[in-house]
Order: structure tokens, then C-alpha cells, then sequence
């Protein structure tokens, strides 16, 4: 067998449990191997010094990554007070010590403030591209980038822990956030600065790392039992709200990609959480998960347009 040819159709979302130390791309590429995997992806990445849940795509789950994008996420974090660096945790260099003298209650109340839509302007230590380069390039070569502030959301911030030089906290928040970026926010409220000495993803939208399989107890695995390891791609849409198709030629209609027309998008029937914008989980007649079909949005005037389709071959 050639190195190549090893290489195989392999569908469905793996939550990893990332260790720290080793980026996401290094994490997703061992995965692969053991899964054989033809075709992989992940759904944002996680800084080598964090660990946790990171949910990783293979073959047809590639497809549905970016309703994953969007999720919220939850971390615990360590803040660090009274020194800065240069990339905002602990894996950068030294920028300035300042004395700390936090009281617990400003603490709590510097939390608070820092709930709800804040914004925040993303580290020149980012994977975020500037002219079809990461920002980590420019910064690595000492050229300061101009970025743009964004908004996101903290969920909610709920202090774990305090010994009056660190905090531990846990954070809930929407994508995009960068939690390095809160801990020197919060550090320079408080006065002292301040930088991450650790952090660790325990969920990301429904999923926690309960449901995570460990790097290590992967690669014990052999190729042909790892795949039980993976979730079905469908399960990647469950917070999306469903519409099932009424007969088996309009599914098949829908498989090859053809547009429909539903009588409303009332048809939808709603999941417990329907937050996913006007996207609907497609089903037709088939049992099992192989009724899934994909992903598609309806128009003002009642057209069914598939945006993401599962292969019927696979």
C-alpha cells in the first residue's frame, strides 16, 4: 500500500480533547492519520498553550463547519496579574512587571464589567490574515498592523477562584472572542496589567469535554475502530431548525440540488434551540441518519435553496 493510497472516506465530527503544548493544525493532522481520513478540517483553532474541546471535521462534516464557527464557546482561564507579554499569555516575553494589590470585591466588580458586548481589537499574535498573511507573520518580524476593533459578547464571567496573584475564571462567550485580549483588559482595569497563564475550552455550543475523546486514547486506537469515535455531520446542525420534505421525489429533488418550492417556510418544525438565522436542517423519508440532507434556506417568496448537501454516494 502506498502512502497515498492509505487515504480514505471517512465521515463525521470528532471532539478532541486538545492538550496543551501542540497547535490545533498539529492536533487535526495526528487525528487524520489515525482515522486515515482523506479530507479534514476544524472548526477554529485553540493557541498551543490551550487546551480542550476541539471539535475537528472529516470528509462530508467539513461541509457544516461553519454552523460550529459560530457557536458559542466556554473556557476556564487563568489571569495572571501584574505582568504583561508580548502575545498576551504566558508563552510570550516579559513587557512590564507592576506591583498587585487587588481587594476581591474590585475584582468582582471589574468582571462585571467586562459581561455582556464589549470590544475588543484582535492581537497582532493571531492567525487573522492582513494581505493574505497571518498577523503572527508581521508581528514575528516586528511590524505593527492596524485592526480593527469588533464586538463580541461575554456571556457571562463567574471567578472560580482568587489567591490574590491569580485568577481563575469561567468564561462564556460568543465566537471570536480572544480570551487573552479579556485577561490584559481586565488587568489593566485592575491597575497591574496582566497576561494568561492557562486555558482550557470545556464547551462549545451543546458539546462539553465529557463527550471529548483525549489525543492520547485516539492513537491507541486502531484505523477501523477510531471511526466510532465520530459524530454523525447532522449532529453538527441539530440547533438548527428542521424542515422534512413531503415525499421522496422532492428529496431527491433536493439531493441533486435543485431548488424547491415549499408552501412556508412555517413548515419549518422548530428544535429546541433554533438559533441559526434562517437555516434550516433538511430531512426527507429515508430512516436513520440517512434522511439527513443537508442544509438549505427558504426565500421570501417560498423557494427551498440548498446551501450545504450531503453526498448521496457516501
Amino acid at each position: 500500500m502506498t502512502a497515498r493510497s492509505r487515504w480514505r472516506a471517512v465521515d463525521g465530527l470528532l471532539l478532541l480533547d486538545k492538550p496543551s503544548g501542540i497547535t490545533s493544525n498539529a492536533a487535526l493532522q495526528r487525528a487524520r492519520r489515525v482515522l486515515q481520513a482523506d479530507k479534514a478540517g476544524h472548526t477554529g483553532t485553540l493557541d498551543p498553550l490551550a487546551s480542550g474541546l476541539l471539535p475537528l471535521c472529516f470528509g462530508q462534516a467539513t461541509k457544516f463547519a461553519r454552523f460550529l464557527l459560530d457557536a458559542d464557546k466556554r473556557y476556564t482561564a487563568t489571569v495572571a496579574f501584574g505582568l504583561t507579554t508580548t502575545t498576551g499569555d504566558s508563552d510570550g516575553e516579559p513587557l512590564e512587571r507592576r506591583p498587585v494589590s487587588i481587594e476581591l470585591a474590585d475584582l468582582r466588580s471589574t468582571l462585571v464589567r467586562f459581561t455582556g458586548d464589549i470590544d475588543q481589537v484582535p492581537p497582532m499574535y493571531s492567525a487573522l490574515k492582513r494581505d493574505g498573511r497571518p498577523l503572527y507573520d508581521y508581528a514575528r518580524a516586528g511590524v505593527e498592523v492596524e485592526r480593527a476593533a469588533r464586538r463580541v459578547s461575554i456571556r457571562a464571567i463567574e471567578l472560580l477562584s482568587f489567591d490574590g496573584t491569580e485568577a481563575m475564571i469561567d468564561v462564556t462567550c460568543s465566537k471570536g472572542t480572544y480570551i487573552r485580549v479579556l485577561a490584559e483588559a481586565i488587568g489593566e482595569a485592575l491597575g497591574c496589567g496582566a497576561h494568561l497563564s492557562a486555558l482550557r475550552r470545556t464547551a462549545t455550543s451543546s458539546w462539553t469535554l465529557a463527550q471529548a475523546v483525549s489525543l492520547a486514547d485516539l492513537e491507541a486506537l486502531s484505523p477501523d475502530a477510531a471511526p466510532t469515535c465520530l459524530l454523525h455531520p447532522r449532529q453538527m446542525v441539530a440547533h438548527l431548525p428542521v424542515l422534512r420534505l413531503p415525499d421522496a421525489a422532492a428529496a431527491q429533488r433536493f439531493a441533486w440540488g435543485q431548488r424547491l418550492v415549499v408552501a412556508s417556510p412555517a413548515h419549518a418544525v422548530a428544535t429546541p434551540d433554533t438559533a441559526g438565522g434562517d437555516a434550516l436542517a433538511v430531512w426527507g423519508d429515508a430512516a436513520g441518519d440517512a434522511g439527513f440532507l443537508g442544509v438549505a434556506e427558504v426565500d421570501g417568496e417560498g423557494v427551498l435553496h440548498p446551501l450545504r448537501l450531503m453526498s448521496t454516494g457516501a
